[in-house]
């Protein structure tokens, strides 16, 4: 699918295996999600701009690579995100992070929001979305339109699992921001779920099933 990439990570598909087991309880579920994360945010900030810093080692002077320009703006759709948002930011613990209150209602599985708050300067800024699971894309959708009208320009989408269904949609919405998931799983299921899926990312997260 175009503007997918597929962390296939050995490492990442063994940790998503063991978050998709129903036995999983949610002090596993959520340090697996924080493991899988900084992984993917490997990715997704693969192309982020270095420039060389003037340094001193122990044994000599050099011109190191060092991040320039603003820090990226990390943003996760409420709840689940800030299980994705977590392991970001021990991976880039200088981030600015940002929150959207977004839901899907469970009858019209449209997106409602209740919550928007982000970086003044998000205009200058990478921006980073997190949400485990790309599945109608109704949300995810609604968020980045969201964020973009506020000013963000360079934006990149983090899920964890993503449906084709989902990917078709967030793309012809979206065409400009590439996503970056684990993996896109076989369809949707008649009451907007993943399949095989791993349930409801925030009620594992959070033990509220």
């Amino acid at each position: 699918m175009k503007n997918v990439t597929v962390v296939d990570h050995p490492l990442v598909q063994h940790k998503l295996t063991a978050m998709r087991r129903k036995e999983t309880q949610p002090p596993e579920f959520r340090r697996l999600l924080r493991e899988i994360s900084v992984l993917l945010a490997y990715e997704v900030t693969r192309d982020l701009k270095l420039a060389a810093t003037p340094i001193e080692t122990p044994l000599t002077p050099m011109q190191a690579p060092s991040l320039v320009g603003p820090r990226p703006c990390l943003v996760s759709i409420l709840r689940a995100g800030n299980g994705l948002l977590e392991g970001m930011l021990e991976l880039l613990p200088e981030a600015a992070v940002g929150h959207i209150g977004i839901y899907r209602d469970h009858e019209t599985l449209e997106a409602v929001e209740y919550y928007f708050k982000v970086p003044s300067d998000i205009a200058q800024r990478l921006v980073i979305v997190t949400d485990p699971m790309l599945a109608t894309a109704n949300s995810s959708t609604a968020a980045v339109e969201r964020l973009k009208k506020a000013g963000a320009k360079d934006i990149r989408y983090v899920c964890l699992l993503a449906a084709p269904e989902g990917v078709r949609a967030f793309g012809a919405a979206h065409p400009d921001v590439p996503i970056f998931t684990a993996v896109v799983d076989e369809k949707l299921n008649e009451r907007g779920y993943i399949v095989p899926g791993l349930g409801d990312a925030g009620d594992r997260l959070y033990g509220t099933k």
